[in-house]
This record gives structure tokens, C-alpha cells and sequence, in this order.
């Protein structure tokens, strides 16, 4: 039927005669890494419990986990199977994961001990049959981890199409509603073949990733692509984060490449100890979120010779790594964020859906072989996004006469705050539902450390004071932590044009110094 998420143990099983079975494939943290050998056993351990609980091919399996070692076992379990797995972020709240659980109709979830509180007060409502949890404490209506996968000889699992879907990536919307993004196995393996090609990765690569399992930037951006190639992924553990830590890790496991969101590089640059935090073995940096100022460069260049620093730009549903700008092309070029990828096309277009002269700013369209196939049951999103292989980005952006793509802004008002899109509408609901609360808007201003921070504009009612902590209490039982605004702001009204639509470029203009003036926070 075709080559699928599962070559890549499949490989070091004697159909690749130069894949070792031995070799180390995964390590979390300094731990020793597990063994290509090991992954396969677990993953056929995962697969076989999963379909003694009733799994089946196309069914959804949710895992809600910090990093650990389980996780990529998991995943690669759950796509043996023939099942969907939908990685939720931990640090959502129980409403939240309760509309993700519905909309994914996912029948498992598999979950850390932690995450029980949240889980519990909305099990009644969601669709799930079978709950496993990693930890010693296991409610009654639920099974341990360690438990479920000891279930039984291995089974007899289904033949898999690459057009069959591999996983479910939930994207919020502009309209407040969390999207899911679903990725088949053909665009996971594209992706990873089109990193392969780009940073010329082998079987002597050791790729780090310091985001969390639930991410892109942490499974499908350089981990896989390094499996693919039979190289090793490392990952850390989630929660307190460090970049000490990130690169005490990197030296221990000798990494070659690693995968660092763009604020954290002007972190690293300040530090006078660059040169002893970075492992030897490290030559090549990938960056992004956003676009990396151009001091960071010259001190790169200056601090860190042996090694080279590229960005990319990209989107979960539009292809992940669309652009890439080389080192060697930064200089002159700093505010780019390069030229397509191999395999990757970008056009940009104007209202009129026409491609707009070089010069001229307009939206973004991306297609290369991991662009999504749509979003999870939204048949008028995935027609509005997805037209003949393209993704329309909502970002705007221009190419100038060599190539290079220069980002000018969003149409959509996501707010991009460090490595998170927080997406405005979904605030503002939840805000106007507030007593006291007439109107309100957020909109993202300048941050030094997270590029952005939401700033939440507010109308209050005609005789009201609102109170300020008691909405920030609210915001906190309904919205994961980095979605909370970082500065409120009391007006008498917002600023509307004719039709009645917010001018939040206004509001963007009027308070992108609230973190360097005194306001009503």
C-alpha cells in the first residue's frame, strides 16, 4: 500500500540491510537513550494494548503528557494501530480539553497522573471509552499505564494506506473555536524527507528539540526527520525550562542540530558564557517563531564560528518549514525569512485571489507535500484554507526581486507570544461574558522577551467599575495560562469603522508601549 509513519522501525527490522537495530534512537534528557530495538518492541507493546481495548483503525487516541520517554513510544503505538493520536497541551484547562475530546471524538485517552483533577468534573461529557494514566494514583474508572501494556501477545495489525490520517493537531481560529489540523502519514513522511534534504541530516545526527511532545516543533520538525535517516532524537522534560539546561543536555548527548524558538537566541546572545554552553558537536541552529534580529548575527558570527544559524517560516496545517533562510543568505536579508524549502511553492496573492507583482505586500499561500488535507470535521474552513494543495496562511507578507519572503503582518489577529498563537476571539468571549463587561478587544503589543503579549482593551457597563483581579481570576479557571492577557486596559469605547468592526491596527498603534508606560493594570 505504500510507505508509512512506521518505516521508521519498521526499517531496522532487516528491510534496510544498513539500519543497526542497536542504534540509539531517543533519549529524554541525560537519560541513556532507548535503542531502535526498544522503540519497536514498545510501540508493538503500545499497538497490541490499544487494540485489545476495542481500538481500531481511524479511531482517535488522545494523550495528554508532560515530555517523558512514553510519549514517542505512544505515538508511534497509536500509528501501528492504524489510529489517530491527538496530543493535547497540558497546559489547557478542563473546559478547553473538553471541547478538544468532543470535537476529536477520540474513544482513549491517555493521560499523566497530574491531569485527573482536569479531566474528572467534564468525563461524563466526553466520548471516551477507555482512560490510561500514567502514574500510581488511578482512579477506579480508569486503568495504569503499566498495567495496559502489559495486555497480551502482540496482534495482527491493519494494512495502512500513506493517505490515511496520522495525527490531529489542533490550531485555535479566528473564530475562538480550536481547529484540528489533520496531518496523514504522506505529509509527516514528506515533511520529514523535505528536513532530510534541507539540513542533509545521516545517521550520525543527533537532533534536539527543546519544545513539548504536543508541538510540531517537538515531533515533526527535526526528531522525526533525524528517525527518518536513523539518527536520534533528544527531548527535555516539560515545565521550568532553562536554556542552561536545554544546552547542559545538548552537551551531554552530543547533539549535532537543535531546534530553538527565535526569542530564546537573544537569551543565548546576551550571555557572556556562549562559547562553554554550546556543545562542540552543535553546527547547525534552527530558529524560529519569528523573525531573528540582525545583532543576533553579527554576535553568532562573532561568538559561535563553527557553527550556522538558519530560520524558517511555516504553520502547523501550511507545511511547517515553507521558508528557509540560510546563514550564509542572513546578511542583507535580515528581516527575510528566506526562500521555499525544497519541495515548497509560496505565492503571494492579493483580495482578488491573483498573484500580486514582486514588491507588493499580500497574503500568503504555501504548498509543498505536508500541507494538511483539512481541518477535522469544518467542511467551510477546510474550503475556505485548502484549495488545490495550497494553504491560504491568513499572513501577509512580499517577495522582494531575489526570492526572499519578508513577512507584513497577519490578517488574522493571532497574537504570537514566544512559541504559543493565542488567538484573540476566544478571549474576548469569554471576557464579554464577564458581568460588568460591555466590549472588549485584544490585540497583541511588543514584548521584549515573547516578541508579543496580549493587552485586553475593555468597555466597562454604563455605571460599572470593573475588577480587574476578579477578571483575571475567571480568565485563569477557563483559559491556559498563556493565553491570559499580561495588561488590561479600562476605555470608555473601542475604535469602530462604518460597518462596526473593531480597528484593532488602532488599538495595536495606541498601546505598543503599555510594558514601557503606567496604564490601568
Amino acid at each position: 500500500m505504500g510507505v508509512t509513519l512506521n518505516w521508521i522501525t519498521d526499517s531496522v527490522s532487516g528491510q534496510v540491510p544498513e539500519a543497526d537495530p542497536d542504534r540509539p534512537a531517543l533519549a529524554f534528557e541525560d537519560e541513556t537513550p532507548i535503542t531502535y530495538r526498544q522503540l519497536r518492541e514498545s510501540e508493538f507493546a503500545y499497538a497490541t494494548a490499544l487494540q485489545n481495548s476495542g481500538t481500531e483503525k481511524g479511531d482517535r487516541v488522545a494523550v495528554l503528557m508532560r515530555n517523558c520517554i512514553e510519549y514517542p513510544q505512544i505515538f508511534f503505538g497509536i500509528s501501528r494501530v492504524g489510529a489517530v493520536s491527538v496530543r493535547l497541551n497540558w497546559r489547557l484547562t478542563g473546559p478547553e480539553l473538553r471541547f478538544l475530546l468532543q470535537d476529536s471524538g477520540s474513544t482513549v485517552l491517555i493521560l499523566d497522573e497530574e491531569f485527573v483533577s482536569r479531566i474528572e468534573p467534564v468525563r461524563h461529557e466526553l466520548p471516551v471509552r477507555t482512560y490510561v494514566i500514567r502514574g500510581e494514583n488511578v482512579p477506579d474508572w480508569a486503568v495504569s499505564l503499566t498495567d495496559f501494556v502489559d495486555s497480551g501477545e502482540t496482534g495482527v495489525f491493519p494494512e495502512l494506506d500513506p493517505a490515511d490520517p496520522a495525527t490531529i493537531m489542533y490550531t485555535s481560529g479566528t473564530t475562538g473555536l480550536p481547529k484540528g489540523a489533520v496531518l496523514t502519514h504522506r505529509n509527516l513522511l514528506a515533511l520529514a524527507t523535505i528536513q532530510c534534504m534541507m539540513w542533509q541530516l545521516d545517521e550520525n545526527t543527533v537532533a534536539q528539540t527543546s519544545g513539548p511532545m504536543f508541538h510540531a516543533a517537538a515531533m515533526e520538525i527535526i526528531v522525526l526527520p533525524a528517525m527518518l535517516r536513523h539518527g536520534m532524537g533528544v527531548f527535555l522534560g516539560s515545565g521550568g525550562f532553562s536554556l542552561e539546561r536545554m544546552l547542559e543536555i545538548g552537551r551531554k548527548q552530543r547533539a549535532t542540530i537543535a531546534f530553538v524558538y527565535s526569542h530564546l537566541m537573544y537569551d543565548l546572545m546576551r550571555r557572556d558564557d556562549v562559547e562553554e554552553l554550546v556543545a562542540p558537536s552543535l553546527t547547525q541552529i534552527i530558529a524560529a517563531g519569528d523573525t531573528v534580529m540582525p545583532w543576533v548575527y553579527e554576535e553568532f558570527e562573532r561568538r559561535l564560528p563553527n557553527a550556522r544559524m538558519d530560520q524558517t517560516f511555516g504553520l502547523t496545517e501550511g507545511g511547517m518549514v515553507c521558508t528557509r533562510l540560510r546563514h550564509q543568505d542572513a546578511k542583507g536579508h535580515e528581516s527575510s525569512v528566506g526562500r521555499p524549502t525544497p519541495l515548497s511553492e509560496i505565492v503571494i496573492r492579493g483580495a482578488d485571489g491573483e498573484p500580486v507583482p514582486t514588491g507588493e505586500v499580500g497574503e500568503i499561500y504555501t504548498r509543498n507535500p505536508g500541507v494538511s488535507v483539512g481541518y477535522w470535521n469544518r467542511t467551510e474552513a477546510t474550503a475556505e484554507t485548502f484549495h488545490d494543495g495550497w494553504c491560504r496562511t491568513g499572513d501577509l507578507g512580499r517577495f522582494d526581486e531575489e526570492g526572499f519572503l519578508t513577512l507584513a503582518g497577519r490578517q488574522k489577529d493571532m497574537v504570537r507570544s514566544g512559541s504559543e498563537n493565542i488567538y484573540p476571539a476566544e478571549i474576548e468571549k469569554l471576557l464579554t461574558s464577564f458581568e460588568g463587561v460591555a466590549d472588549s478587544a485584544v490585540v497583541g503589543v511588543p514584548d521584549e522577551k515573547y516578541f508579543e503579549v496580549g493587552a485586553a482593551i475593555l468597555v466597562a457597563s454604563v455605571g460599572v467599575s470593573i475588577d480587574l483581579d476578579a477578571i483575571r481570576e475567571f480568565l485563569a479557571g477557563n483559559l491556559a495560562k498563556f493565553k491570559i492577557p499580561k495588561y488590561f486596559v479600562v476605555v470608555s469605547e473601542l475604535p469602530r469603522n462604518a460597518s462596526g468592526k473593531v480597528l484593532k491596527h488602532v488599538l495595536r498603534t495606541e498601546y505598543a508601549s503599555l510594558g514601557s508606560s503606567p496604564t490601568e493594570r
